[in-house]
């Protein structure tokens, strides 16, 4: 595997853990949100990965291919289908005819945890970057005397 493929893989790695940050700060944002009816309510977004192999052929005599890496990539982001939550505010400007006002979806400690998972994440990748970065300069200093 030559040294660009993990820059390429690190790259999707951080791309993802970015997407992951912009919608949890989205969610964050809207936690305490408030609608006049359950339609219109904000409901939590989360990123859906895939997995994308890249095979590595094998010469030498058999024509087999082996897996070479993995990288990962948005396949898209999806609404939560968690219930919205209704609270009775008759006195509210949102209320609805049974006085009723409905709250965004966001489970803030979980959209806390999964940032720090995600910041995690993205910090592992810049430190791949970091030490492939090392290990190519640590080459180039081999021919110097």
């Amino acid at each position: 595997m030559a040294f660009y493929s993990i820059y390429d893989i690190a790259g999707s790695a951080m791309r993802a853990q970015s997407v992951r940050l912009n919608t949890i700060a989205s969610n964050l944002a809207n936690a305490d949100s408030a609608a006049s009816s359950e339609a219109e309510a904000f409901r939590a977004i989360k990123p859906v990965f895939a997995t994308i192999y890249q095979a590595l052929d094998t010469t030498g005599g058999v024509s087999a291919k082996r897996l070479g890496s993995a990288s990962v990539a948005i396949s898209g982001i999806v609404r939560s289908d968690r219930a919205v939550e209704r609270r009775l505010e008759p006195g509210s400007p949102l209320a609805d005819a049974d006085g009723y006002v409905y709250y965004s979806n966001v489970n803030v400690v979980e959209e806390m945890a999964d940032m720090m998972s995600a910041s995690r994440a993205f910090q592992t990748s810049v430190d791949v970057i970091s030490r492939v970065n090392s290990m190519q300069q640590g080459l180039l200093r081999l021919g110097q005397v």
